[in-house]
């Protein structure tokens, strides 16, 4: 085949160190366009950026020549390094994430759950949502490593 083509979304989600609400609503736009021009800077796509104090939801095409787990790396050290350079005291990343791959069908739902993030975290908290991301997409976990 003399041509390869390649088209990958991820709905990647992540908190911040131990949950706490250290994104105020004054920075979350700028940090929303900033973990976009990341992905951007790396070959990517941000389709829709979205989150509260203490989580980001992204929803990204993600280049082929890029693992999943370096591109998280990158945007997560990029925006850790920003959010401290704007002095937002005790910020921090937790360790991990959540990437889960979605179809060319699913990203209008995707995008939509993305923009209700507000909203949405009026009734569940981030543990109750991120618990439901893991359950849907079959992943097992041990509660004791999800949430640090």
């Amino acid at each position: 085949m003399p041509h390869t083509y390649v088209i990958a979304y991820y709905h990647v989600v992540f908190s911040t160190k131990n949950r706490l609400p250290t994104i105020s609503a004054e920075v979350l736009p700028r940090l929303h366009a900033y973990l976009g021009g990341i992905n951007r800077e790396h070959g990517g796509t941000a389709m829709s950026i979205g989150g509260v104090e203490d989580h980001v939801h992204l929803l990204l095409q993600v280049p082929s020549t890029l693992a999943i787990a370096k591109l998280v790396q990158l945007i997560k050290g990029g925006a850790s390094k920003w959010m401290n350079e704007q002095r937002v005291a005790g910020f921090a990343w937790q360790e991990g994430y959540g990437a889960f791959t979605i179809g060319q069908s699913q990203i209008s739902d995707t995008r939509s759950y993305i923009e209700g993030q507000a909203e949405h975290h009026q009734h569940s908290t981030f543990q109750d949502e991120y618990r439901r991301f893991l359950v849907k997409h079959g992943i097992e976990w041990d509660e004791k490593y999800v949430w640090g």
